[in-house]
């Protein structure tokens, strides 16, 4: 038994002024076949695991080209084109397969490709023909359209935000992908629409409690083989962007259709619930001065990299440098040429520096000052969860007794090793500030005495009700108040 994986993955926000060329791909992740690290990244489990099952089981695992980006704008035509194309190049030198297991995200957006998963998807399934399995693992984050569902047997995406299980996600992938191979089950998608956008995260209810319940009904019910929920990506400005439930079933549409409705149906009844409540940068700065213990852990929720955000807002360091705030790290202002200035300075110098903001409107001011460089490090990198995240090469500096971390590869703040790598012990202050709306809370939690979400400036279109969408659709909620015309 032969089959081809491969990974081909990044989220875009539409609206963030940060393009994507081939150069944000090889920044993050760039292997080509067969070169692809042990340690699977957010969208690469697929490739990891089927290695391991490929051993276990005998069968011939084919490996393409495994390529990320960060989060981030539009990608450039011919970088989508040439990494597809490569990619479908190296499938069409694999055939035959007996089957397709993929590695997306499900928000890319390229430069006259609207659906971009779907354009690669449906050549995927022109070359290998209609009888051959295609599935993929993919971030909930994203977009479910009806030209990938046409093009693919069946989908799992991960079920938890912050993404902790994405490696267990790929072993339901691979679960549901061999035993269909084997003929002992069928799988079919049935998809509800929710008809709203909104933020899920799981690490409090009511998301929690419903994720646990879908868990619970995958385990009991034979026919059912999985239930994911697509949170959509509020930032992608695309037709079919919004909630939706998807359900696999074991040959049992109608099953998946009438569950996938419940569920969504559901979730709908509590839209406006599951975000975690934020507070402004004044009172996220007052509250954390005023904490009798540390360190209370201050995330700047919408100057999220993994949003796609430049990640170089500077409003919240802004207010901690008004209010006096000292014993405090921040983590991280994206900055390449600050820390190329640092760089060539050298640890231990003092210069004039100004950092940050530069961007887009609604991320603050630059920020001047003179600052001390404290440590340099080339090609650092933070731990997430069983992989690695690059943020680059960084610079940590002093300036009014605030440690800063600046950094070059855009990246979300995931793990507290994000300070210890820069030399900082982020369990010895009393403040630390990061740039991430949830996939930090796993590691974090740990360490932090509190945690503050904070709504500081704009850089990210975090209103739908607001936000000035062309190509979204306005029949969902919150731009509509019933859009399924309930009672």
């Amino acid at each position: 038994m032969r089959i081809f994986t491969a990974v081909l993955a990044t989220e875009t926000n539409t609206f963030s002024p940060i393009c994507v060329d081939r150069r944000a791909f090889e920044a993050s992740l760039y292997a080509p076949p067969g070169e692809h690290p042990e340690t699977p990244t957010l969208c690469s489990a697929p490739i990891t695991v089927g290695r391991r099952l490929a051993a276990e089981k005998g069968f011939e695992l084919i490996e393409g080209t495994a390529t990320w980006a960060d989060p981030a704008g539009l990608v450039n035509r011919l970088t989508y084109e040439g990494l597809r194309d490569e990619i479908l190049d190296q499938l069409r030198a694999a055939l035959p397969v007996d089957a397709v297991v993929l590695g997306l995200h499900g928000a890319m957006v390229a430069d006259g490709y609207e659906d971009t998963e779907g354009d690669f998807l449906t050549r995927v399934r022109n070359i290998v023909g209609p009888d051959i399995l295609v599935c993929a693992e993919l971030d909930p984050h994203s977009h479910l359209t009806a030209k990938r569902r046409a093009a693919a047997d069946f989908f799992v995406y991960f079920k938890e935000f912050p993404h902790t299980d994405f490696v267990d996600r790929a072993e339901d992938l691979w679960r549901i992908a061999l035993d269909t191979l084997a003929e002992r089950i069928k799988p079919v998608m049935s998809v509800f629409d929710c008809r709203m956008i909104d933020v899920y995260p799981t690490s409090r209810d009511p998301m929690r409690s419903f994720v646990d319940k879908i868990m619970r009904i995958e385990a009991e019910d034979p026919d059912i083989l999985s239930i994911s929920v697509i949170h959509g990506f509020m930032a992608g400005d695309v037709p079919e962007m919004g909630t939706k439930v998807l359900v696999v079933t074991d040959g049992k549409p109608e099953k998946g259709t009438a569950l996938a409705r419940e569920l969504g149906l559901e979730l709908f009844s509590k839209r406006g619930t599951f975000i975690m409540p934020q507070i402004d940068e004044k009172q996220a700065v007052s509250r954390a001065l005023a904490a009798a213990v540390g360190p209370v852990v201050i995330a700047d929720v919408w100057d999220n990299p993994g949003g796609g955000t430049a990640g170089d807002a500077t409003v919240l360091l802004a207010e901690l440098l008004a209010q006096g705030a000292q014993d405090t790290a921040v983590g991280t202002i994206w900055d390449p040429m600050a820390v190329q200035i640092c760089m060539a300075a050298g640890e231990g110098a003092e210069i004039q520096l100004r950092f940050g903001a530069k961007s887009a409107p609604g991320t603050g001011n630059p920020i001047d000052g003179i600052v001390k460089v404290v440590k340099l490090v080339r090609n650092a990198e933070m731990r997430f969860g069983e992989s690695y995240a690059p943020f680059g090469d960084a610079a940590h500096i002093r300036l009014d007794g605030i440690e800063i971390i600046l950094n070059t590869t855009r990246a979300q703040s995931f793990d507290p090793s994000l300070f210890s790598v820069m030399g900082i012990d982020p369990t010895s202050k009393k403040i630390l500030v990061i740039k991430s709306t949830n996939h930090f809370y796993a590691s974090f939690a740990v360490i932090a005495a509190e945690i503050l979400y904070c709504s500081a400036g704009t850089p990210y279109p975090n209103n739908p009700a607001r936000t000035p969408y062309r190509r979204a659709p306005r029949d969902i909620w919150p731009m509509v108040d019933n859009p399924h015309g309930l009672p």
